[in-house]
């Protein structure tokens, strides 16, 4: 029996909180069988089978910011997301700050830490 799969959709956006979405989304999909990535550009472009892949599995939608666009590009595509995060507010509220859009330092490698708890946290209540 296959265990059934929670989807993860991060921003891509070009700020420093998609930098620490993408790192902290892509090492939580390392470490957990039972997630999967949806790439929210692919998915914007209906390229590939992520048309059929995001109504199978419950999506959490890691937004950046306050924008939303994860959650916003799943919504024009029908999709209702299980959870969202607010990468932005997390960190306020952590009082961390990543800093570039294509490198992680050691403070970013912090925000990445931070977000990847609080996934985790999301994951348990979704199981």
């Amino acid at each position: 029996m296959t265990k059934e799969k929670i989807a993860i959709s991060p921003c891509t956006g070009m700020s420093p909180y998609g930098l620490v979405a993408r790192a902290a989304c892509s090492d939580t999909v390392d470490e957990n069988e039972d997630v999967i990535s949806i790439c929210i550009t692919a998915t914007s472009a209906e390229s590939g089978g992520y048309k059929n892949l995001i109504k199978k599995y419950p999506i959490i939608a890691v937004n950046g910011c306050e924008n939303a666009c994860v959650g916003k590009i799943l919504a024009q595509k029908g999709v209702k997301t299980s959870k969202n995060l607010n990468i932005m507010e997390l960190l306020n509220a952590e009082d961390l700050q990543p800093s570039d859009v294509a490198r992680l330092s050691e403070e970013d490698e912090k925000c990445v830490e931070a977000v990847k708890r609080k996934i985790k946290e999301l994951l348990k209540s979704q199981k």
